[in-house]
This record gives C-alpha cells, sequence and structure tokens, in this order.
C-alpha cells in the first residue's frame, strides 16, 4: 500500500463554519491521521494515509462542504519526506501567526435545526433566544478579530457551563466550535426595562410581556445582532404614527418584518424569485408591490406603492412572532433621523428614551453597528442593492488589480469604507450620512474595527475631492499613509467597471445628487470617458443655480425655480403652475440669489433636475429624506412608452459637450400649466432623460470608438431610468454594465475610490 503526506490549505469562508469538523469526520473516516487548523491564510490540513485515499480526498471535502461555507480555493501540496507521522487525526488550536488573509463570515439567520430546537419543549434551549450553532448565528457583528474564535468575539465573557463544553469540543457536534454557543445556564439573558432603565416588575416573560407592549400600540426598543430596532404594529395607523411623530420621520417609507412567507403573501405581490430571496440565509429587506386592502396601516409606506418587507433572521425575532396578535411589525432602524444605529443598551436609553416605551434588550455586547440590507427586483430579473449591510457585509468582492493595502473612505451620504487586501475589496457595513458628530465617529469606529479585524494597516488612504468632505478630514488626521483624493464621479465609474472586472476605458454615465467637481462646482449629470487612473468629462448637463446651496437640495421648489428661470432666459414665465403661486413671495428672493451668485453655486446635477420637475408637477417641495421627490415622481409613471420631450445636445470643440433639458422644461411647464395629467408627464421626463443621455452617447462613442457604457449614481436607484437608457444603449450596439454586487448610489462608492486611487498612485509613481 502506498502513503502519501499532504498539506492542503483551505481558502474562503471557512473558518467558524463548520468546515474543521467536516475535515476531520472524512480523515477519522477514511482511517488518516494529521491536524487541521485555523490560520490567518484560511483553514491548513496536515493529512497522512493511502496515496489513493489522499487522491480522493479534495473531492470530497468540495462536495461536502457545510451550509455557511464557500470555498475560494483549495491547495494541494506534497509534505516533506521524512515528517513524523501522527498517531491520529486531531483538530489543533487556530494559529495566530504569519499574515491575515482569511475572509470573515457575515451574520446569518436561524437554521432550521436550532428552529426546532427553539420550539421543542424537550430541548434544554427550548425558547432561548440567543440558539446558535456551527450553521447559523451572528459572526461579523460579534467578531473583534480574526480568526474566528470565541476569545476573539463577544461571547468572551460568557464561560461556557459543562453541557456546553462538551458540545463545543466534539468535533461530531454540530456545535464544535460554533463561538458563539451558549444556553440559559451560561449565556446572554434577556431583560425588558422601561426608559429610565429599570426592570419592569411584569417582564418574568420579557418576550411576552413585549408582545404585550406591541399590541396595545406602543413602541419598543429591540436589540438585535448589529443594533436596536424600533417596532411597532404595523397594522395600526395609530401605532405606526406614534413611532413617526417621536423618531422625527414623518414620510420615509418604514420596513415590515413579517411572520412568513405566507405574511409577506398577504401584504405584497411576491413572485418566485422574490420568495428565494426573502427565504434565503441573508434575510434581507426587500421592496415589494403592496397588494390593496392588503391591511397595513397607509402610514407605513403612504406616498408610495411599494413597501419594504423581510423575515425574522434572530431567535428573538421567531419567537416574538410566535406570541398572538403579532403577524406583522414595523422595524426600523433604532435610530433619531440623521444619527446612526443604537448599538448598546446604555446608548439606547440615552438616545431613544424619548421614541420607545419599552426597552427589549439583552447582555451580549454589538462589536459593529449593522443596519439590515434593502434590496429591489428589477424588471427582467435580479435585484439591485439599495443598501447593502447585514448578512452581506464585510464578504469580499474581487477587485480587478492587486490594489494592496488601501482604505478608501467612501462619501458623505450613504457612507461605507472599503479596505483592501491585495485583490480583495472589503466593503463596509452601511454607515450612514455623515452630517452629525456621532455619524463621523461611527465612520471612525468602522475604520477602527476594519483594521483591526483584518490585521492590516494601510500605506494608501484614499478620499473624496471635495476639501471640507468628512473623509479628507479624517485622512488627514491619519499618518504614516500617502492620500490620494478621487472625484466623486469618476469614483462611481470605477465602482462599477470594478464589478464587471472591466478594464481600459469606458463611457460612464453617472448620474446623482451631487460630487464635487475639479473646475469648482457641483457635478451629477456627466458622461465620462473613465479608466481607473484618469478621466475626462465628455458631456453634462448644463449647470444651472442652486440657490441656498446645500438648502436646495432639501427644498425641491427652489431647483424648480431655477430651471423656470434658466429656461426662459431668465424671467419666470407667465404660466398657471400651483408651485408660483405657493412661493409667490419667497421667488422674488430666490430670483436675486440666482442673479447676483449669492450662496447659489452652479450644478449640473441630475438629481436636483428631478427635484425640479416633481416640484414643477407639485409632487414634492420638500425632501424630508434623501431621494423622496424623485420616488415620487417615478412612483407616477405608467408602463407605456411616450415620446420624450425636445432636448438639446450642443457639441464643443474643447470642451466638454452640453446636454440641454431646457426646452423640456419649457414643454412639461406649459404641458402641466394646461392641465396635462402628471403620470403622462412624469413618464415622458423620464423617457427624455433617457433619450438625452443615450442620444449624447451614441455620439460620443462613435466619436472615441468605444461601445462599453457603466451607468452608475443614486438616480440609478430609479429602475424606469435604469430600463429606459439600459435598453436605448443596447438597441444602439452598445455593451451595458450596471451594478449587481454594490449600490448605484455613494453606498458603493469606496469600492470605485480603491481602485481609482491606487491605479492613480501607481501612475504617479511611474511618471504618468
Amino acid at each position: 500500500m502506498s502513503l502519501a503526506a499532504l498539506r492542503i490549505t483551505a481558502r474562503g469562508l471557512v473558518q467558524g463554519v463548520g468546515f474543521r469538523p467536516l475535515v476531520y469526520r472524512l480523515a477519522t473516516a477514511h482511517k488518516l491521521t494529521g491536524r487541521v487548523e485555523n490560520t490567518g491564510d484560511g483553514v491548513c490540513i496536515e493529512v497522512f494515509g493511502p496515496a489513493r485515499v489522499l487522491a480522493r480526498l479534495p473531492q470530497e471535502i468540495t462536495a461536502g462542504l457545510p451550509p455557511l461555507a464557500r470555498l475560494d480555493a483549495l491547495v494541494v501540496e506534497e509534505l516533506p519526506a521524512g515528517a513524523a507521522i501522527p498517531a491520529d487525526f486531531r483538530i489543533a488550536p487556530s494559529s495566530s501567526g504569519g499574515p491575515v488573509s482569511a475572509p470573515v463570515t457575515p451574520d446569518t439567520d436561524l437554521c432550521p435545526n436550532c428552529r426546532e430546537e427553539l420550539f421543542s419543549p424537550a430541548n434544554r434551549r427550548h425558547r432561548y433566544p440567543f440558539i446558535n450553532c456551527t450553521d447559523c448565528g451572528p459572526r461579523y457583528t460579534l467578531q473583534e478579530k480574526i480568526p474566528y474564535d470565541r476569545g476573539h468575539t463577544a461571547m468572551r465573557i460568557f464561560s461556557l457551563c459543562a453541557e456546553c463544553r462538551r458540545e463545543y469540543e466534539d468535533p461530531l457536534d454540530r456545535r464544535f466550535h460554533a463561538q458563539a454557543i451558549c444556553c440559559p445556564a451560561c449565556g446572554p439573558r434577556l431583560a425588558l426595562l422601561d426608559g429610565q432603565g429599570r426592570p419592569l416588575q411584569d417582564a418574568a416573560e420579557p418576550i411576552a410581556q413585549a408582545a404585550a407592549h406591541l399590541r396595545a400600540g406602543r413602541v419598543v426598543a429591540i436589540k438585535g445582532v448589529g443594533g436596536f430596532h424600533l417596532a411597532a404594529l404595523a397594522t395600526s395607523s395609530e401605532a405606526v404614527s406614534l413611532l413617526r411623530r417621536r423618531k422625527r420621520r414623518p414620510d420615509k417609507p418604514l420596513a415590515v418584518m413579517v411572520g412568513d412567507l405566507e405574511a409577506a403573501r398577504r401584504f405584497a405581490q411576491v413572485p418566485a424569485e422574490v420568495e428565494e430571496l426573502l427565504l434565503c440565509r441573508r434575510k434581507p429587506i426587500v421592496l415589494l408591490e403592496k397588494r390593496a386592502g392588503c391591511g397595513l396601516a397607509p402610514e407605513v409606506a403612504p406616498e408610495t406603492p411599494l413597501v419594504g418587507l423581510f423575515l425574522p433572521y434572530t431567535p428573538l425575532h421567531h419567537l416574538l412572532f410566535a406570541e398572538p396578535g403579532i403577524n406583522a411589525l414595523v422595524m426600523t432602524s433604532g435610530n433619531l433621523s440623521g444619527e446612526p444605529i443604537v448599538r448598546e443598551t446604555g446608548e439606547a436609553l440615552a438616545r431613544l428614551a424619548e421614541v420607545a416605551d419599552v426597552f427589549l434588550t439583552h447582555d451580549r455586547a454589538i462589536e459593529v453597528r449593522c443596519d439590515d440590507s434593502v434590496l429591489r427586483p428589477q424588471a427582467g430579473g435580479g435585484f439591485q442593492f439599495l443598501r447593502r449591510s447585514r448578512s452581506y457585509a464585510p464578504e469580499a468582492i474581487c477587485l480587478p488589480r492587486d490594489c494592496g493595502t488601501t482604505l478608501a473612505l467612501g462619501a458623505r451620504l450613504k457612507n461605507t469604507v472599503c479596505l483592501s487586501r491585495g485583490r480583495e475589496g472589503f466593503v463596509s457595513h452601511h454607515i450612514g450620512d455623515l452630517d452629525t458628530a456621532s455619524a463621523r465617529l461611527h465612520q471612525e469606529e468602522a475604520v477602527a474595527h476594519f483594521e483591526r479585524l483584518f490585521q492590516l494597516r494601510p500605506d494608501l488612504v484614499v478620499h473624496d475631492l471635495h476639501p471640507d468632505d468628512p473623509g479628507a478630514m479624517l485622512a488627514g488626521r491619519r499618518k504614516g499613509a500617502a492620500r490620494v483624493a478621487v472625484q466623486h464621479h469618476h469614483a462611481h465609474a470605477a465602482s462599477c467597471m470594478a464589478e464587471h472586472g472591466l478594464d481600459g476605458e469606458v463611457l460612464a454615465v453617472t448620474l446623482d445628487g451631487s460630487g464635487w467637481g475639479d473646475d469648482n462646482t457641483v457635478w451629477g449629470g456627466e458622461i465620462l470617458l473613465s479608466s481607473y487612473e484618469r478621466y475626462e468629462r465628455l458631456a453634462h448637463l448644463v449647470p444651472v443655480a442652486m440657490p441656498g446651496g446645500d438648502v436646495a437640495a432639501r427644498q425641491p421648489w427652489r431647483m424648480a425655480a431655477s430651471h423656470l428661470l434658466a429656461a426662459w432666459g431668465g424671467a419666470l414665465p407667465g404660466l398657471s403652475l400651483p408651485l408660483l403661486g405657493l412661493f409667490a413671495r419667497e421667488l422674488p428672493l430666490v430670483q436675486g440669489m440666482i442673479e447676483s451668485g449669492f450662496n447659489s453655486p452652479l450644478t449640473s446635477s441630475c438629481g436636483r433636475l428631478f427635484d425640479a420637475v416633481a416640484a414643477l408637477a407639485g409632487l414634492c417641495y420638500e425632501n424630508s429624506y434623501e431621494g423622496r421627490a424623485p420616488a415620487l415622481l417615478e412612483h407616477c409613471c405608467v408602463t407605456k412608452r411616450l415620446e420624450p420631450y425636445p432636448f438639446a445636445i450642443a457639441e464643443r470643440r474643447g470642451a466638454p459637450w452640453l446636454l440641454d433639458a431646457g426646452p423640456a422644461i419649457r414643454a412639461l411647464a406649459t404641458e402641466l400649466a394646461a392641465g396635462g395629467d402628471v403620470s403622462r408627464m412624469a413618464t415622458r421626463f423620464h423617457e427624455t432623460v433617457a433619450a438625452l443621455f443615450a442620444g449624447a452617447c451614441v455620439r460620443l462613442g462613435s466619436l472615441r470608438g468605444n461601445r462599453r457604457v457603466v451607468l452608475s449614481g443614486g438616480v440609478f436607484q430609479n429602475l424606469t431610468v435604469l430600463g429606459l437608457l439600459r435598453n436605448r444603449l443596447q438597441d444602439a450596439g452598445f455593451e451595458v454594465f450596471c451594478h449587481r454586487l454594490l449600490p448605484a448610489n455613494d453606498g458603493g462608492l469606496a469600492f470605485g475610490q480603491i481602485m481609482a486611487g491606487r491605479a492613480i498612485r501607481q501612475s504617479r509613481r511611474h511618471g504618468a
């Protein structure tokens, strides 16, 4: 019998997911000897036995992967001759030496086995809200650093009882080395507190009592895996209205958790492909078409035909939905408007005491604040990320080039950060808008955690071009690393390019609300010729003034006035538009600001153009949340194809072409003043935006010899514009690339900053 000795290195999601027990079971079944251990590189297997058996082992490992494992590489090498042959096969303690390259496993929902135990009276974990095993439960939000061992997680303070210790140490047990393993005797505990932090006297059963408060129309703050949710009965107008008033969130749609797929079908249209997404281990929020008369309170999503639904993903959720009368709960992020999600109990009591009536909390720490992920189905199949966070972050996304160790700090809005390790890009959870001191501190916490988690110290820090951008200021405070500023829309282009592994140059249509341009104006309606190293601004919307600066982004009527003035040559038209009457007193001041240039920066923003049209139509005069006006405009569209409004493209030699929406503004304002249908106007406007940018791309593509187009920026969260533009470009023979792994909005920007920043740095060093 021929003997052999192999070293097998497994890379991918192979730590904390039951991979070592799989190897142990295979090795002992074949009477092999050796060892398996977690390392900074993944999992290392040294195995001795008959050559014919070892030859089959890699295939058997690949075929038997545990549910949460993902195998990226399995490197097989022969061990040097003369290696000592051990007497048995064992699972060795994790090795912490050497470079770290193992990935981090995202959080996942409760597995079927644990759910069965949760509701089994005979099981010792019956109704225990922290039940988990190797195949499920929190990961990223508990983990402090690599490798994924209990001592590196928030569970380090909970000493295992004898029974949990036996399960933890038994390689044949489902909970072998499940780092979050615990039970009622040794694990975290729930508590129900009032707004002063005092335990409620009647809360011997905290979940049942919390359910009673919810049924009574009260707001309950619930500590989850990545922070607190604010919960209220989604079928009660009074409860949802109370939550809105207290949270200061008057209009923005609220997410709803429902108990099961059948409940989801009662409230919304759920196509087969969406069922699969709702039921998957990640449990994201999915935007779906509401059913008429479904029973949800109108206040849940008062201005939209869509509702964001998701299913329970923690044991506590499952227990809560097993309570009588709990079938649909608003479960929105536990924060005040503009603040990061609250993470710990003391913080919740300090920040949410005026929002929540009671607090359902526990004593397991959260290492990382992590909001829920949000996706929207696309026509024709697939899904679009609106927010990539819990259960997706921080999974690595492949970079098309080696970016070394680079840190990108993202954008001011919808912030995420990204850290690269060679050709892996780790995009963080959703951090949010950086308009408050607490939000900026959250960004710093996220950066520090990423560097500690992956044991990396970047030699390059990338930030936005705007000198007052929070990322630029944070980069300025860091020592020992080079800095590169990347223009906002160049980063958008690079993000979409990198997702698809593109190299060379592409045409990039980047449409969003704002980004600082290299000419010191506000960009947002751009066509670039982009590579990773550089970009050229080929065309853009004709700039108009933003009277009041950032105030104009919050008050779309100002942008409507600006576009009217630009379209009519500096004078307001004598049309019967509601806006002109409602703001008759304010309009002369706004006109004066524009004429003098006082606090009225120029912008080519497509997002602000959408704002203007929504205000002209009387749909939205105040953006109580970012993107409200464009969303309301999109919801007015009909599916029937209509002719676009007129527009103009001014070709200029040696300067970017000007894309003029002025003719469209004149036509649609005149149509509205004559009593035209708003749905027809909204549909024609969307057709106009698509036709304008497609027409420019066709002419520029012929001129530059480029037939590849990437579409990026927050405007492409509008699936109507995205679909219309993509179809026009494809019909014209272009290869079109859209985001699929990251949001089109600024949540995907840091990934592009990594690629562009490293490429710019290298080109400078080489004198390009």
